[in-house]
């Protein structure tokens, strides 16, 4: 398994921008695909970008199509989120996670998860 760790959550107004990190560990890093979820209070958890070993391969929801962008350094074994023209909808828990079926976006198709990192949007 991969060992995740998020940064780069944080708060922000309304039309601006964050930039999230995933931190990896384990040997098998750029043969997996990765994803970003993101859980706001009493909802579940929803999938919000991800990307494929290589990074050939994007897949976003359609709430964040155009303005998120995933991203990928294998040599760093890091994964990126950036996140322009926030909204306060974009207010959640955001997590990321390691694939285990190729081109899903369920969150059952995800092993290894990060802790978490909070991005807020005020108003």
């Amino acid at each position: 398994q991969v060992q995740l760790v998020e940064s780069g959550g944080g708060l922000v107004q309304a039309g601006a921008s964050l930039r999230l990190s995933c931190a990896a560990s384990g040997r098998t890093f750029s043969s997996t695909g990765m994803g970003w979820f993101r859980q706001a209070p009493g909802k579940e958890r929803e999938f919000v970008a991800a990307i494929s070993g290589s990074g050939g391969r994007t897949y976003y929801a359609d709430s964040v199509k155009g303005r998120f962008t995933i991203s990928r350094d294998n040599a760093k074994k890091t994964v990126y989120l950036q996140m322009n023209s926030l909204k306060p909808e974009d207010t959640a828990v955001y997590f990321c996670a390691s694939r285990t079926v190729v081109a899903s976006t369920s969150p059952h198709d995800f092993d290894s998860w990060g802790q978490g990192t909070q991005g807020t949007v005020s108003s």
